[in-house]
């Protein structure tokens, strides 16, 4: 279910640990998606990030799969959401 929502939302989504923070930060997401297979010390970041901002998150099990879905040919770590 995650990964149809990253897909169908194509046009909001934001790839990457980076720019994903420099997002959260700046109050433009809604919210994120953690692959469960990414370095511990960065989902442990992403997520401590998210509960301190108030965003909800979802962890998805597969870098891979959440790299599809969002239609590149890399995996992708996490991916957030743009409010609308």
């Amino acid at each position: 279910m995650a990964y149809n929502r990253v897909t169908q939302l194509q046009s909001r989504i934001i790839i990457g640990t980076k720019q994903t923070l420099k997002a959260m930060n700046n109050n433009e997401v809604a919210e994120i998606f953690i692959a469960e297979d990414v370095d511990q010390v960065i989902s442990n970041n992403l997520m401590e990030e998210a509960r301190r901002l108030d965003i909800p998150y979802t962890l998805v099990d597969s870098k891979k799969k959440l790299g599809k879905a969002c239609n590149i040919d890399v995996s992708a770590s996490v991916v957030a959401i743009k409010h609308e």
